[in-house]
Formats: C-alpha cells, sequence, structure tokens
C-alpha cells in the first residue's frame, strides 16, 4: 500500500510537472508570436508604405477622391482622378487633365486653356503620384508617433534645406494604405493642409485624363504651348 502511494504520489508530481511544462511552453510560443508581430510593425517602413499607397490607388486600375486644401486664406474644394502616372484635378480655382504625355491646364486668372509637355519637375507640383517619387527620393523620412488609432504618420524633411517645404507630415490610414492629410510647414511660415476623402476605386477610361471642354467656360481659348 505504501508503494501505491508512493507510486501515485510520483505519477501527480509527473503530470504537474508536465503541466507546468506546457504552460511554459505556450507562454514562450505566444511572446515568440507578439515579437513577430511587433518586427513586422517596424519592418514597415515609411518608403515602403508610400509604395503600398501608390499600389492601393492603382489597385482597380485607379481611383477618384475629394480633396480640400486649406490655408490661412481660406479652403479651396475639388475632386481628383488617378491612374499610374495620370491624373485629372478639378476645382473652381483650376483644372488639369495629364494623360502621361501631355497636359492641358486652366485657371481662371489667365482665362485660357494651356498645352504643354511638362517635365519631370513640373509633374511633382500637380501628379501625386511622380509627387510621391519626389519626396522617396529629395526628402529624409521617418516614422512618427501617430495620435489616433490605425494611423501610420511619416514625418519628411528635405536634403536640400534651401527647398521651400520645411516639414512635410503624411498621415495615412493603416487599414486601406491610402493618403488622408498631408501638412505642408513652409520655410516662410505658412501652413497648407491637405485632406482627402471619398476614394473610391475604380477602372476609369482614357478620355477621363484628356481635356474636356464641357468643364471650361464656352469659348475658352486653348494655347499649344508644346
Amino acid at each position: 500500500m505504501h508503494c501505491l502511494v508512493d507510486r501515485e504520489s510520483g505519477n501527480t508530481r509527473l503530470s504537474r510537472k508536465i503541466i507546468r511544462i506546457k504552460r511554459t511552453m505556450k507562454r514562450i510560443v505566444v511572446a515568440f508570436f507578439t515579437c513577430m508581430a511587433a518586427m513586422l510593425a517596424l519592418a514597415q517602413t515609411p518608403a515602403a508604405m508610400i509604395d503600398k499607397c501608390v499600389t492601393a490607388i492603382n489597385a482597380s486600375g485607379g481611383a477618384t477622391a475629394d480633396y480640400s486644401i486649406t490655408t490661412a486664406q481660406g479652403t479651396s474644394k475639388g475632386s481628383i482622378a488617378m491612374q499610374g502616372n495620370k491624373f485629372r484635378v478639378i476645382s473652381s480655382d483650376a483644372k488639369c487633365w495629364y494623360d502621361g504625355k501631355t497636359q492641358w491646364s486652366w485657371s481662371p486668372l489667365t482665362g485660357e486653356v494651356n498645352i504643354t509637355t511638362p517635365t519631370a519637375d513640373e509633374l511633382q507640383m500637380t501628379n501625386p503620384i511622380a509627387a510621391a517619387q519626389h519626396f522617396k527620393a529629395n526628402f529624409n523620412m521617418k516614422k512618427a508617433k501617430a495620435k489616433t488609432a490605425n494611423t501610420y504618420v511619416i514625418k519628411l524633411t528635405p536634403k536640400n534645406k534651401k527647398d521651400n517645404i520645411k516639414t512635410l507630415w503624411l498621415y495615412f490610414d493603416q487599414t486601406t494604405s491610402l493618403l488622408r492629410t498631408a501638412r505642408f510647414e513652409m520655410s516662410d511660415k505658412s501652413v497648407y493642409t491637405l485632406k482627402i476623402t471619398g476614394y473610391k476605386h475604380k477602372s476609369l477610361p482614357g478620355s477621363t485624363f484628356t481635356f474636356d471642354k464641357s468643364q471650361v467656360p464656352a469659348g475658352t481659348q486653348v494655347v499649344d504651348l508644346r
């Protein structure tokens, strides 16, 4: 009987030891995957986030969205369509179409449509995709702390200290990888805030990115500057 009790006690001790080992292994596995998740989060570099944004825009053959630009003088609103290196911007302040080679621009200040073949530098001022590539090449980028959940923030500072932009902040939706807000802090201390809403993914026809005369006043002069 005494031997039986000892044998049972030994079995009980062995069972408890196995349970402790299993619990310890479970903790190790959980800790491992937690570390892996943290490492993957850190691996999301600012440049990779910008690339993901471009990919997300082109995922369904293009995208349209609404935007607003706010300055000390007020707010301007409009719409934008994007597909690869093509784009269209429509607002009361300006209208612009670019089909990948030719650009048509209208402004109420000139009252005419100008046709040009923009340079790479000129496209950086109007084409969101070209601007993204410009920032990657000419700005120092680092991830910044987000104040709201599901937001990825990038702080950019120009490599050229003479650049008109002092600091640029980009705010991305981490679920969609799409840009939501861009805050430009200029060297003259002025601030421009761009907000993008209402993204719609769709396959856009080529005519979307060529001049549409119905979007400008009737009789508007078209000047070919190529």
